[in-house]
């Protein structure tokens, strides 16, 4: 039986990779800085931490992480809150990440987002299928999107310098229950239910953009399956 973390394991998609993983047959530990709000744990473990602090003894006999912790929302959040999410992220991400290399953890998954593309190809007046190699020339989401390719980056050197497996997977628009739905910090999906389940039949839904844009969504439990494969695999990425 494999002792796996899970950071971010009171959030959306933490969650629902927290119960997974205990259908597969794992010791499963919780951390956040927060209890789960809309279902409770099925974490064997589950510890309140702010990783933004030192907590190197929460890896300890660890065989992988899935490293979900972050300080994030939908695009009107990470808009308002640069310095914020610079911070509060930055802090979680390194001090995570180095946390598991001393600690001698396998395999460490980071949860990277689509705001690290170059922001010139989403203003161009086609649709451009992105690739994992379209991240550069960098033009990431400014503050968000940056502390996240700078982490993927950070994950590439402790490959290569420590051998600490590291995996990456660049999420975009995952959706499903147990999701936050107001507040600010939901995601898309999420703000256009609300929006359309409180509308009275008079009401108009505002949707922002031009009406032209296009944008993938992929459900938490496909999201969940594809984190797991990637895991399974030799290949660090």
């Amino acid at each position: 039986m494999k002792r796996i973390c899970v950071t971010g394991a009171a959030g959306f998609i933490g969650g629902h990779l927290v119960n997974y993983l205990k259908q597969k047959g794992d010791y499963v530990i919780g951390i956040d800085i927060k209890d789960p709000e809309f279902a409770p744990t099925m974490a064997d473990e589950f510890h309140i931490r702010d990783l933004r602090y030192p907590s190197a003894s929460l890896f300890e006999g660890v065989d992988e992480v899935y490293h979900l912790a972050a300080d994030m929302g939908g695009i009107g959040w990470i808009e308002t809150h640069k310095a914020d999410i610079v911070f509060n992220n930055t802090m979680i991400n390194m001090l995570t990440l180095k946390a598991c290399q001393e600690k001698n953890v396998k395999k460490f998954l980071f949860s990277s987002s689509a705001c690290v593309y170059p922001g010139f190809l989403q203003n161009l007046d086609y649709t451009v299928q992105l690739c994992e190699d379209d991240a550069y020339p960098a033009d990431a989401e400014d503050g968000y999107g940056w502390e996240k390719l700078m982490m993927e980056r950070a994950c590439r050197h402790f490959r290569e310098d420590y051998g600490l497996q590291t995996y990456i997977a660049r999420f975009h628009n995952i959706y499903g229950t147990h999701g936050t739905y107001q507040g600010g910090r939901e995601k898309s999906p999420a703000a256009l239910c609300r929006k359309i389940a409180l509308a009275k039949d008079t009401d108009e839904i505002e949707v922002w953009g031009d009406g032209k844009q296009v944008r993938s969504y992929c459900y938490v439990d496909d999201c969940e399956e594809a984190l797991y494969q990637l895991m399974k695999s030799e290949g660090a990425s």
